[in-house]
């Protein structure tokens, strides 16, 4: 194995550049991973457009990415339930395992979590990457480590499904068609909510939304999307909105969408970090919200859905 691997670097807004850095070398309770996919997500761009999202800055140089999945090539002597050869998927967040949110097991909370891509730690763009062992989840034979690197957003989408309490008989909507939205959608339907509705402005996302099981779509440019959900449902309306796409007007639709004491789950961030929202309303309806961030203890359960072939993340690849 060669001595040095090649980092794509952000090097200022909106600039990458290449360079090559030492490769790692596994601690004890480690495993060294040959990266063979890493996805893109919404948070990568926004760090490259503008150098922040609310208060994590970039400093250059600094690396991004955060969703890998990739190969076993060397392990740390302690490691005794991974090997070389074994395909894995890595879940980027290490956290401190000592502080009231993860003795609560809400380790997403944990202040002191060390995560891929989120500044000032450096992601994987990269060829290899040293992470901790029980961090790296292996694969089924028939979950390929392209799909393991669609775990990451797909843990999102599981953990705003339960947040939002999904369960059968449920007619839910989804802001937005990008990637969390449309594994969002994957993972509300994988719970048991008998119809999802999916929201967006782009033709090609609503298609793509079509295609991996959505009950209906709507065109917010097009449609009037209060009446278009009321006719999609023959006015039973709706029980459970998940907001993906951090545009205010999507938030504030999932408020008037809703039936009388229902549930939005809020996932996007906008490019401000700042939303004004109904309130009025959401007090008279009594609604619940409920927010996420990122996810906590849903690996096995995402790969398991892949692998039972309830979840079909080859749907989403577009290159």
């Amino acid at each position: 194995m060669k001595d040095t691997m090649k980092v794509a670097v952000m090097t200022g807004v909106g600039k990458i550049g290449f360079e090559a850095r030492p490769v790692p070398e596994p601690k004890e309770d480690e495993v060294l991973v040959k990266l063979e996919y890493v996805g893109i997500c919404g948070s990568d761009l926004h760090y490259y457009e503008t150098g922040a999202i609310g208060n994590y800055v970039v400093k250059p140089p600094f690396v991004l990415g955060h969703e890998p999945g990739g190969v076993v090539v060397k392990t740390g002597k302690n490691v005794k339930h991974l090997q070389p050869g074994d395909r894995v998927a890595l879940e980027p967040g290490k956290t401190c395992g000592h502080c009231e949110f993860c003795k609560q097991g809400k380790y997403n909370l944990c202040p002191d979590v060390v995560f891929f891509a989120t500044p000032p730690v450096d992601g994987v763009f990269c060829e290899y990457v040293a992470h901790r062992a029980d961090l790296c989840f292996k694969l089924p034979d028939n979950v390929s480590t392209m799909e393991g690197a669609l775990i990451e957003p797909l843990a999102v989408g599981f953990h705003a499904a339960i947040q939002g309490g999904a369960h059968f008989g449920q007619r839910a909507v989804v802001f937005g068609a990008g990637c969390i939205g449309l594994v969002t959608m994957m993972a509300l339907k994988a719970e048991g909510v008998s119809e999802v509705y999916v929201v967006d402005v782009m033709q090609s996302r609503l298609k793509k939304a079509e295609e991996l099981g959505a009950s209906g779509v709507i065109d917010s440019s097009k449609e009037d999307v209060l009446q278009r959900l009321d006719e999609l449902t023959q006015g039973r309306g709706i029980d459970l909105a998940v907001e993906t796409s951090g545009n205010n007007i999507a938030a504030e639709q999932c408020i008037e969408a809703v039936k009388k004491g229902s549930v939005i789950v809020y996932v996007g961030y906008g490019k401000t970090g700042e939303m004004s929202l109904p309130m009025s309303l959401a007090l008279d309806k009594e609604l619940t919200f409920k927010t996420v961030f990122r996810y906590r203890h849903i690996y096995p359960l995402a790969i398991r859905a892949v692998a039972e072939g309830k979840i079909n993340l080859k749907g989403i690849f577009t290159g």
